[in-house]
């Protein structure tokens, strides 16, 4: 059931977001507004989705990236572009993998008891309960996604894609396959990506040990005591006089027996430590590298799931942690432990699908990409211009990687995914077939699969029909920008560029590369499960409308930066949207009308609100076009509410009482406010489109502000000496409610007051009168008027005064009560600082910035005890009646 916009007559008091929302989202997707049409003449602007894993819900990072993406989406689609935000999801192969194979060991089972087809037929059918939970949570966002073109990596689309592109970087020497240091999952028994390696400070042990004997031992230092059983040598730096005597000369390994060389290294850092290095090349990156320098042999001595193996000791069976202590125990019964030190804390990788398991650093058998010339076209492609990053300033971090990777494994010994499409002959044949071909009879597929950043680095051309040449694809590539946030720069958006311009003839996947940070809470904090900061945007969209969530999240997005988010500024949105509401309901209760001609004859604050909207459009329009989200909401926000809520709609009031409601001022007013609103919530629409759609359909009558057109030729070149006079009057206004204030004067008591030399042409000067009366509550003066106090006020044009008849305006006996409860605390305040100044030791001792806010309290208390006093002597003996 969809809801039908509200008019002028239906509009409620309360703007109820849980009785609206669904049925306009509702109302939007079945009459295709979100749909793009690549026949259509208007010029074309695409965005892809970032895709969230099927395992996913809609957490605060996701909200906060997706309304980023939909403001520019809807923005652009009311200037008449030919707008498309294509939905998606990814497969997310270790998560689902992980979760599917902890269902089966629920029921007593495993993966490889059931085997590949029938395990991969349980997880579709998870996929197909399960999975997708965060479509329907962006409907709630409100995403103009069009959901005619949703996708999936692992749809047929994207796997005719994966195993094209996979063939053509295969024939082309890109993709090989060798034995490389990896990270390694024990628990999963796969490759992890180095985004799914999550370092964290832990509390070990660092045990050095003595190799060798007599002048020619040497003590080595490790915090990983089971690797020495794979030791192939120990190095030295080159100039370290210490250990010139044993480079060339072999040690005998402990435990194992076996004779390894001591060799001199550039690597080693001879002030670390004690100068000298195991190197245990199959389980350690660095190692590794120093045992393909020197060729030294590289044994494995562990199998997938972390147990030692092959060392030929007693070790061999052991779990990899059960070893360490049992190994460190047989070096003591030798008295080969020098030193320990417990606790030692060091960085140490975790997996972060299962958060206590510490990766092993493995020397694999696996699958690479050859980065080399890919990551140069990526990095040229920023160099030259052709991709602009967003916000300049990460550029350099862009460059630091692209010019920098490593080759890119590929592989995972996971069974959910695109599988490799390479398969081995009987006689050890190996053939890499693509999407249209078929492997001979006998021959076996590759156990493994692509790591889910390789079908995830074609979204961009993949979901537009590539490797066909559709019509999708001419029309909407390269996409037009990619929202996404800087942590993933490395892993995912430099993956797309490189499969984007070397699939596309060299035309980069999209024109710019918008970054923004991350959300962490009010405090700054990262968010996380095991702080307990994390908040469910879902549940505040319960409690405070999408809207509000979306535009406390716009109010917060400056490019490229964290922004800290609680509750409050949610709350503050809520209740931007309530005075949004109640504008707009004021305005359409006096026939406020966007089809309404301007006035001929516009008042100075008709003047003024229609050259303040002009140039608040222009810089709305300026800011986002520079991705400038945070700015942009906050001009509009400020707009909103300063300027023509709390004074244009206040200037309104007595214009509309002008005639009886009937004058031609009345008119003009009624036309102004339905051009300044229809503006504004144009201008708000991208950032809280259900309100918005609510208001701007009962003020305009129109279809829906979603195809809107966008502002551009509003209000009315900006009015100097407007402007200029509406500066004086809210001056002149704000300085009577402080006088007031001041007094002690209720907001709910007239006072009668006469206005002296306001500067103004007389109708002008009529009105502003009229205005200062309506805003300030003053009454005109009556006959015997005696005013008791007169407030100067320098105005552009001189002093103006305003004369106040005071008397009978306050409870004279309760002022006096308030005042003496005031004097009592400055005294107070001023007895306490000049306790402490008076203390020679304390001024002395106490830090200097401490004393200076003693001192400025005193004088603060002083100007208090002078103010409240003369307003004391400046109070009749008894109270006048009223």
């Amino acid at each position: 059931m969809t809801s039908t916009p509200a008019t002028r007559a239906d509009l409620p008091a309360q703007f109820l977001p849980g009785e609206v929302e669904a049925g306009l989202y509702a109302r939007w997707v079945e009459r295709g507004y979100f749909e793009a049409d690549p026949k259509s003449d208007k010029p074309p602007f695409c965005i892809v989705i970032p895709p969230p894993n099927v395992t996913g819900s809609l957490h605060i990072g996701h909200a906060f990236e997706h309304t980023l993406i939909d403001l520019l989406i809807r923005r652009r689609r009311m200037q008449g572009y030919d707008a498309l935000y294509l939905p998606g999801m990814d497969h997310a192969s270790i998560a689902v993998h992980a979760l599917v194979e902890r269902a089966l060991v629920e029921e007593g089972t495993s993966r490889r008891e059931l085997g590949r087809e029938a395990f991969l037929e349980r997880t579709w059918e998870w996929k197909a309960e399960h999975g997708g939970a965060i479509l329907s949570q962006m409907r709630r966002l409100g995403e103009s996604v069009d959901w005619t073109r949703e996708r999936f990596t692992m749809d047929d689309g994207s796997n005719r894609a994966v195993r094209t592109m996979f063939k053509r970087l295969y024939d082309d020497g890109l993709i090989y396959r060798a034995e490389r240091m990896v990270n390694w999952s024990p628990a999963l028994r796969s490759v992890l990506s180095d985004i799914e390696v999550e370092h964290k400070e832990v509390d070990g042990e660092l045990v050095s040990i003595r190799y060798g004997e007599g002048p020619d031992s040497i003590v080595v230092a490790t915090t990983r005591v089971e690797t020495m059983l794979g030791d192939t040598a120990v190095v030295v730096h080159p100039d370290d006089d210490r250990y010139r005597h044993l480079v060339g000369r072999e040690i005998e390994l402990p435990l194992v027996g076996r004779r390894i060389p001591s060799l001199a290294d550039d690597h080693v850092d001879p002030a670390f430590g004690t100068g000298a290095v195991k190197v245990t090349p199959a389980h350690d990156p660095n190692d590794f590298e120093i045992g393909r320098r020197h060729g030294l042999p590289m044994p494995s001595i562990m199998d997938e799931s972390g147990v030692i193996t092959g060392t030929g000791t007693e070790f061999d069976g052991m779990d990899r942690f059960a070893a360490r202590g049992a190994v460190r125990e047989a070096l003591r019964a030798q008295g080969r432990i020098v030193a320990e030190k417990r606790p030692y804390r060091h960085s140490v990788g975790h997996n972060q699908r299962a958060p206590h398991e510490p990766i092993e650093p493995r020397l694999s058998m696996q699958w690479f990409v050859k980065v080399g010339p890919l990551a140069k076209a990526a990095g040229d492609a920023v160099r030259e211009g052709r991709v602009a990053v967003h916000p300049p300033e990460l550029e350099p971090r862009w460059f630091a990687w692209v010019d920098n990777m490593y080759d890119w494994c590929i592989s995972r010994q996971l069974w959910w995914g695109h599988r490799i499409p390479v398969w081995y002959g009987p006689a050890g044949e190996v053939a890499c077939l693509g999407p249209d071909e078929e492997p001979p009879a006998g021959w076996t597929q590759d156990d493994d699969v692509l790591d889910t950043w390789f079908s995830s680095g074609l979204w961009p051309f993949s979901t537009l029909g590539w490797p066909d040449d559709t019509a999708d694809l001419r029309r909407y590539y390269p996409t037009s920008v990619l929202v996404t946030g800087y942590d993933i720069l490395f892993f995912w958006v430099a993956r797309m560029m490189m499969f984007g311009i070397y699939a596309m003839d060299g035309t980069p996947p999209f024109h710019t590369i918008a970054l923004h940070g991350m959300v962490r809470d009010e405090h700054g904090k990262k968010m996380s499960k095991s702080a307990g900061n994390t908040v469910d945007p879902i549940a505040w969209m319960d409690r405070f409308g999408t809207d509000a969530v979306r535009f406390a999240l716009a109010r917060g997005a400056n490019p490229g930066t964290d922004m800290p988010l609680g509750e409050d500024a949610v709350v503050a949105a809520r209740n931007f949207t309530t005075k949004l509401w109640n504008a707009t309901r004021f305005a359409l209760a006096n026939g406020a009308s966007a089809d309404l001609a301007l006035p001929d004859r516009p008042t100075d604050a008709d003047r003024w609100i229609l050259g303040r909207v002009r140039e608040v459009r222009e810089h709305v329009d300026a800011l986002l076009e520079d991705f400038q989200f945070a700015k942009a909401t906050e001009v509009l926000y400020h707009f909103t509410w300063g300027e023509f809520c709390d004074w244009y709609v206040e200037l309104a009031k007595p214009q509309l009482r002008d005639g009886g409601g009937r004058g031609a001022t009345a008119q003009g007013t009624r036309a102004v406010l339905g051009h300044v609103l229809d503006t504004l919530l144009k201008l708000l629409h991208p950032a809280c489109p259900f309100i918005t759609e609510t208001l701007w359909t009962a003020l305009t009558g129109g279809e829906s502000i979603v195809v809107a057109p966008w502002p551009t030729d509003v209000g009315a070149p900006a009015d100097a000496l407007a402007a200029t006079r509406v500066a004086d009057l809210q001056k002149l206004v704000t300085e009577v409610r402080r006088f007031r204030t001041e007094q002690g004067i209720p907001d709910s008591r007239r006072v009668a007051a006469r206005v002296v030399e306001l500067e103004a042409p007389e109708s002008e000067e009529a009105q502003a009168e009229q205005a200062l009366r309506s805003l300030a509550r003053l009454d005109a003066p009556g006959e015997g008027f005696a005013p008791t106090a007169t407030l100067e006020v320098v105005l552009s044009g001189g002093a103006v005064h305003v004369e106040l008849d005071t008397s009978g305006a306050i409870d004279v006996a309760a002022e006096r009560a308030r005042l003496g409860r005031d004097l009592a605390a400055a005294q107070k305040e001023l007895d306490a600082a000049d306790k402490k100044l008076g203390n020679p030791k304390f001024v002395e001792k106490a830090p200097a910035p401490v004393v200076d806010g003693i001192r400025a309290r005193r004088e603060a208390a002083v100007t208090d005890i002078e103010r409240v006093t003369a307003r004391l002597a400046a109070l009749p003996s008894t109270a006048e009646p009223s």
